[in-house]
């Protein structure tokens, strides 16, 4: 009998993305709607990409079972 598949979860595949060399990367939350009473700065700051921190890498690697 065949090795059976595993599911992606629906929502990580959405957030993350693996780089060429393995990192996990997303975007930071916070930049949808109630931007008015954000300070310049911070939405500044939540422009930019990030990458997981390593006490959740292998949260979101369980999650995406055939990324990198």
């Amino acid at each position: 009998m065949a090795k059976q598949k595993i599911k992606s979860h629906s929502g990580a595949k959405k957030r993350f993305r693996f780089t060429a060399c393995g990192k996990i990367k997303y975007k930071k939350a916070g930049r949808r709607h109630l931007l008015i009473g954000t300070s310049t700065s911070r939405k500044y700051r939540l422009r930019k990409s990030a990458f997981v921190d390593k006490a959740n890498i292998e949260e979101v690697k369980a999650n995406l079972p055939y990324g990198r």
